[in-house]
């Protein structure tokens, strides 16, 4: 059983690299789209709007699918559409519009991964260590993010961004037909029997509204604050006199950072709890913020790897919380509505704290951005009972 755990849990990894690749070599081919196809900023805006809309779209009914459908063929075709677009554009795209287009549908099969991948995750380890699983899921994503971006900003330099991307879009099938087999062999994630959805009256399959709506709330809070400090964070160090290509490095540090920090935190909240482990992570998250905009450069930088797994780190707890307060027939629907409100706030929060930062600059919207960050903390409260009666509701560990 422990070696049937691993190796879904393993072809959910697969598909969160394979995905998170995708929509992060988006960053290192805007500007040469732009070049090429004379684009604005705000064309290149919207393209970033419509590829995380498509995703934002289809995750609901993604987890509503899977409930009868299964998420192995989901997964698999989700998969294989984003492929797809990013061939089509290598191969067919001439301009905006159509690059547009192309995107858009890219996202929508992208949208699938999370609600379907974690879903997967949550009901293989439903008696077993689930949150350190969903951790270790949550953390495999930044090495598509990592090694994806690397890989394709070499290869478009190397030989032009068409074949760059048509051979990331060409692996993408490679993995699609990856998780179809390895799934498919394992006899995961099929076709659900008559009844095995739950009954009419689930609805949603939440057991308590309340917590899952506090839930959701620091979910919008954590993603929509630490979207926005990746905004601010480079003009910050380049006030203090970094250059731009040590903004780059300094990404990349947080980066790791981060992905230690999804790993670590889902591992630490099997031992010290969800709710301790947020108000740890949320609070420093906040100082570390502070530390960054009152420290000189120097020091600034030394600060990146704890914060980034502090920046990081809450969202593997409160993914794997998820499942503690949805059944088991209803958690592809919950996750997508879950990842949803999650990634729109990712989507709208650079906007409304842009605003924010053309009335009070830099260090004043950072500022604002880290206050907003502990309004986490209080929401806790009414998370905590939900959380001590999902985990109390959870089968016994058997061997």
């Amino acid at each position: 059983m422990q070696s049937r755990g691993r190796l879904v849990l393993a072809v959910s990894n697969l598909a969160h690299v394979l995905h998170d690749g995708f929509s992060d070599i988006l960053y290192v081919l805007f500007p040469v789209w732009a070049a090429q196809f004379h684009l604005s900023y705000a064309q290149v805006g919207l393209i970033k709007t419509l590829y995380t809309g498509g995703m934002s779209l289809s995750q609901i009914p993604a987890g509503l699918l899977a409930e009868r459908r299964g998420e192995r063929g989901l997964l698999v075709l989700g998969t294989a559409v984003t492929a797809w677009g990013f061939l089509t554009a290598a191969l067919w795209v001439e301009g905006f519009a159509s690059l547009a287009l192309t995107l858009l549908v890219a996202g929508v099969g992208s949208g699938v991964q999370h609600p379907l991948a974690s879903s997967l995750v949550s009901k293989t380890y439903e008696t077993g260590p689930r949150r350190a699983a969903l951790g270790a899921y949550n953390f495999s994503g930044d090495l598509g993010k990592i090694g994806a971006t690397a890989a394709v900003g070499l290869a478009v330099a190397a030989v032009g961004w068409r074949l760059a991307a048509g051979g990331y879009g060409t692996l993408g099938l490679l993995g699609a037909a990856t998780i179809w087999a390895a799934l498919a062999r394992l006899g995961v994630g099929g076709p659900q029997p008559t009844g095995a959805a739950g009954t009419p009256g689930d609805g949603w399959g939440i057991r308590d509204s309340r917590g899952f709506l506090a839930l959701a709330a620091m979910g919008l809070i954590d993603n929509g604050t630490r979207s926005a400090f990746l905004v601010f964070l480079p003009f910050a160090l380049i006030a203090k006199g970094s250059s731009p290509a040590g903004v780059g490095l300094a990404l990349a540090v947080l980066f790791v950072g981060g992905a230690v920090g999804k790993l670590v935190c889902g591992l630490l909240a099997e031992r010290l709890g969800v709710i301790r482990m947020v108000v740890l992570t949320e609070t420093a998250t906040a100082l570390g913020i502070v530390a960054i905009v009152a420290a000189p450069l120097g020091l600034a930088l030394g600060l990146l790897i704890p914060m980034g797994i502090a920046l990081n780190g809450t969202s593997s707890v409160l993914y794997g919380t998820v499942a503690d307060l949805v059944i088991p027939a209803r958690r592809s629907r919950a996750y997508g509505l879950y990842y949803t409100v999650s990634l729109g706030a990712s989507g709208v929060a650079p906007l409304v704290y842009g605003m924010v930062g053309d009335a009070l600059g830099v260090p004043g919207t950072l500022a604002v951005i880290a206050a907003v960050v502990l309004t986490t903390l209080p929401l806790t409260l009414a998370l905590r009972p939900a959380v001590e009666r999902g985990r109390a509701q959870m089968p016994a560990v058997g061997g």
